[in-house]
């Protein structure tokens, strides 16, 4: 016999199933999602890598012909092109950072329903720490540390990231000072 669901309750009807096949239904979709973005960025890694090389060689070419304008025009736009390809790379950083966020959203998940679904712990203060002192220690950002310690402190999620917004607006003033 199915267990009882939202669709069709009875006396077994429980909102911590429902609870935890939607946070299932999360970790699993940002889990594929991941594995998608995986396989187009790397597409993308293997395809400006060529790239790279290609300028590399283009550019050792236009060196050896002798000197003149369109050479020199020749060598400018390499030297641009293989700047927005070193722009580019950088910008996957950015890729690498949200899929380390996106992957401990999906543990985090995970555990959440591992304890939602255990009567011993969903009602056991010890093990919602526990959980927690896990989802924070797995932590390697210190937005993600900020985000995390703001929300168990009770504030709401806009209040988490307009401090988070402004302690990095911060950390950009802070990186702009020039001293000297």
């Amino acid at each position: 016999m199915l267990p009882s669901n939202s669709k069709k309750p009875d006396l077994d009807w429980s909102q911590v199933r429902e609870t935890v096949k939607l946070l299932s239904l999360a970790a699993a979709q940002v889990n594929d999602l991941l594995r998608e973005g995986d396989i187009s960025v790397n597409t993308l890694t293997e395809s400006f890598t060529a790239l790279a090389e290609h300028m590399r060689v283009i550019n050792s070419y236009l060196l050896a012909l002798d000197s003149s304008p369109i050479r020199d025009k020749a060598l400018i736009s390499c030297s641009e092109t293989s700047d927005q390809i070193q722009s580019s790379v950088i910008a996957f950083q950015f890729y690498d950072r949200m899929v380390q966020c996106l992957q401990h959203v999906t543990s985090n998940l995970i555990g959440l329903s591992g304890l939602l679904e255990s009567p011993d712990g969903l009602y056991n203060p010890g093990e919602w720490l526990k959980l927690q002192n896990g989802i924070r220690s797995r932590y390697t950002m210190e937005s993600e540390k900020m985000m995390f310690d703001a929300i168990l402190q009770g504030k709401t999620i806009n209040e988490a990231l307009a401090e988070k917004e402004a302690k990095q607006q911060e950390q950009k003033q802070m990186d702009n000072i020039e001293l000297f």
